[in-house]
């Protein structure tokens, strides 16, 4: 039994391959990344690396030739060059005949309005057209995504937000890296959509979460989209990304991240990690 990781040097592949690493055979791993260079560490414990560009279909054939059960993790950037890619690793997939495909998709995926949702909608489609057993893992919001944020208020800065009351499922990325890890080495997951979320909360509930954890009052300040575009031009955001970090909170505002859910807990046999003790493990990283 071969498997494999696509965007293993990333900030989640890694962590899933450690996750891996704990129950899988060194020599049954492989990884797939388009700077073998830096997947080295992973070379010298054992894993096979293998060179694979989503961008270049051709690598691919010879990047899952002979994997019986692939993770494909979504890729970065636009939706159009994401839809691209994700299309071409389907593809790739099915002509080496792997025989699982895992994939890392958004909440609720099928019905999201998200204006992240696109790639995952097109991914999900393409390999059910397949026909091969799959997994659609859908990861509700990566804490981690907050860190820029959290290091404002340690700087004294308000909680900022557009998202009046709609609610997220935060957890942390290592959370859903070792979903991700249960899913691909285990057995009984053909065919099957995970719900990926931590406990659904509010800005307010959040931002109360790391007060308690900073040990102070945290304020909240809630703001129409143009003024948070304005705020966030404010703090450095590059101007290109604007728009989405505006798009995403609206988004969250309109509950699309909304998804209450315990598969974790089927996967992992717990929830995911309760946000004060999240918050207090990223805190920690940042300071």
């Amino acid at each position: 039994m071969k498997l494999l990781v696509t965007g293993a040097t990333g900030k989640l592949g890694s962590k899933v391959v450690e996750a891996l690493l704990k129950t899988v055979p060194a020599d049954q791993l492989a990884v797939s990344v388009r700077n073998p260079e830096k997947a080295e560490g992973l070379r010298a414990r054992g894993v096979e690396v293998r060179q694979g560009d989503f961008d270049q279909p051709e690598t691919l054939d010879a990047a899952f030739a002979g994997i019986d059960r692939l993770l494909i993790i979504s890729a970065d950037g636009d939706n159009e060059a994401r839809i691209r890619q994700h299309r071409n690793a389907v593809a790739a997939a099915e002509r080496a005949q792997v025989k699982f495909i895992a994939y890392t998709s958004i909440g609720n995926a099928r019905d999201s309005k998200m204006f992240l949702a696109p790639p995952h909608q097109a991914a999900e489609e393409a390999i059910l057209k397949t026909g091969i057993p799959y997994s659609f893992l859908r990861n509700n919001w990566y804490l981690e995504n907050e860190i820029p944020g959290i290091q404002g208020v340690m700087a004294g800065a308000p909680w900022v937000t557009s998202a009046g009351t709609g609610k997220i499922g935060w957890a942390l990325q290592q959370d859903y890296a070792e979903a991700a890890a249960t899913v691909l080495a285990g057995n009984g997951h053909e065919n099957t959509v995970y719900e990926l979320s931590g406990k659904l909360l509010t800005q307010e509930e959040f931002a109360t979460a790391l007060g308690t954890v900073l040990g102070k009052e945290v304020a909240v300040q809630q703001v129409d989209d143009e003024t948070y575009a304005e705020i966030m031009k404010g703090a450095g955001v590059p101007e290109f990304l604007l728009p989405f970090l505006v798009a995403i909170q609206q988004g969250i505002r309109e509950g699309e991240l909304e998804v209450e859910s315990n598969d974790f807990e089927k996967l992992l046999g717990r929830p995911a990690t309760p946000v004060n003790e999240a918050l207090s493990q990223l805190v920690n990283q940042i300071s």
